[in-house]
């Protein structure tokens, strides 16, 4: 967790090793909105808390554009899972209105048959699990990306970070309260096996500190002081 200022310089150090992402838009940011999904008594979430250390969340992530939201908007509905270490994410490209029959009507839509294995896991998900829309985050992202001498890399920068439980239709414009001052600014580095010794170095000499953050997770105990109190701005 950075400040604005920390966020900033490292913004300025790391150009000379990365690009920009190429998705960003002119100003180097982009928006994301994200609706997530968990069962009635949290299970994802508490899955998290507890460390379990094989753990799945579903997703549907929206990449805002300067075009409004459509029933017919591409999107995409993710698994993301985590085995000890090691993250992985499967996701599928469709419409906005087919990835709500598949996760709040529980029928698959037509789709690409490449997509079906895919599509599939997401339905076993939300009938074993009776997952249900729970919480949107939406913040800006400023990303980077390793060029050939640090391929898989990605460094990136959130800021604004909201959430709201109610109103969960990512056509919405309602803002949603603070997950996280709005002074502070998450960094999120990732790397396909090890982190490259220059941004370590980075690191060290700036003397930053390892927190871990869910913004699922957080903006859950932010809205419900649950299941520890968590200050909100």
């Amino acid at each position: 967790m950075l400040t604005i200022k920390q966020a900033n310089e490292l913004k300025e150090q790391v150009k000379h090793y990365l690009i920009p992402d190429p998705y960003s838009w002119a100003s180097g940011d982009y928006v994301i909105t994200s609706l997530y999904y968990d069962s009635p008594d949290l299970q994802c979430y508490w899955e998290k808390v507890n460390g379990i250390k094989f753990r799945k969340k579903l997703r549907i992530r929206f990449y805002e554009t300067k075009e409004k939201l459509t029933e017919d908007s591409l999107i995409f509905v993710e698994v993301k899972q985590r085995y000890d270490k090691t993250i992985q994410k499967r996701r599928v490209e469709m419409k906005y209105k087919d990835s709500l029959t598949l996760c709040n009507e529980r029928i698959i839509p037509e789709h690409n048959e490449e997509d079906t294995p895919v599509i599939e896991e997401i339905l076993a998900m939300v009938e074993e699990r009776n997952l249900q829309p729970t919480l949107i985050t939406s913040y800006f992202r400023h990303a980077f990306v390793g060029t050939d001498y640090d391929i898989g890399l990605r460094i990136t920068f959130d800021s604004n970070i909201r959430y709201r439980i109610n109103d969960l239709d990512l056509n919405s414009k309602k803002p949603g309260r603070f997950i996280v001052s709005p002074d502070r600014v998450i960094l999120e580095i990732k790397a396909n096996e090890r982190v490259p010794f220059w941004l370590t170095e980075l690191i060290a000499q700036n003397n930053y500190r390892l927190v871990r953050i869910s913004k699922y997770c957080t903006g859950l105990e932010v809205e419900k002081e649950f299941p520890r109190r968590i200050e909100a701005y």
